[in-house]
């Protein structure tokens, strides 16, 4: 029996199925770490100047975000072994096509494993993405306008536009997570949390487009 067409080339809702849950269940951690700081302080009488709060959750939802998202990307990748093998190869053509421009651009960074144009390329396919994400913010339509520019130009696929943007968006989201174990009170750390919602928010939609 053959594979169907739809099992061959899945939806990005369906090839990141695994991120995707786990960002959806990282907003809600987040906002439910929040309300333990906040619902004591709500429920105190009126007169009361201190209020013990729990800053636990809080730091719970900083130190799992990251393997959370880590471990959610790996199961994508063991369910969809013929979409990865596929997404590898474009991958090593627009790699090759964008160290080429690197190389005939005379674009040098320091020496490193992937060697100077190598470095600029993969540099160039990550600021593509960041673009894509902040413009993705305020202006969605000209956000997908920009990528299909970028894969115009044979340099990138849009899948690869794409995953780099929702990195370049859950990096936000996590940085932002990070600074909770070194916020000065329970509310800061709380509003750490909450200010990394939006970020995460638009990784789900980013790791959900296709643009077809």
């Amino acid at each position: 029996m053959t594979t169907t067409p739809d099992l061959d080339l899945p939806a990005r809702r369906r090839r990141n199925a695994r991120l995707i849950a786990a960002l959806t269940q990282l907003i809600g951690a987040c906002a439910e770490a929040a309300g333990t700081v906040y619902r004591p302080i709500a429920a105190a009488p009126p007169g009361q100047e201190g209020v013990e709060v729990d800053l636990l959750p809080c730091l719970q939802v900083s130190l799992s975000a990251a393997p959370l998202l880590d471990m959610a990307r790996a199961e994508d990748d063991a369910r969809w072994p013929a979409a990865v093998a596929r997404e590898r190869a474009a991958a090593g053509r627009t790699f090759a096509a964008r160290c080429a421009l690197a190389a005939a651009g005379e674009v040098f960074e320091p020496d490193g494993p992937l060697g100077p144009h190598g470095q600029a390329a993969a540099m160039e396919l990550a600021s593509a993405g960041e673009d894509v994400a902040a413009r993705w913010r305020h202006d969605p339509q000209e956000a997908v306008a920009l990528v299909q520019e970028l894969v115009a130009s044979g340099e990138f696929t849009e899948d690869e536009v794409l995953d780099d943007a929702v990195d370049s968006a859950v990096l936000i989201g996590l940085l932002m997570l990070q600074e909770v174990r070194t916020a000065s009170d329970p509310s800061a750390a709380a509003e750490l949390c909450l200010h990394a919602v939006p970020h995460i928010a638009l990784a789900v939609t980013l790791a959900s487009a296709d643009l077809d």
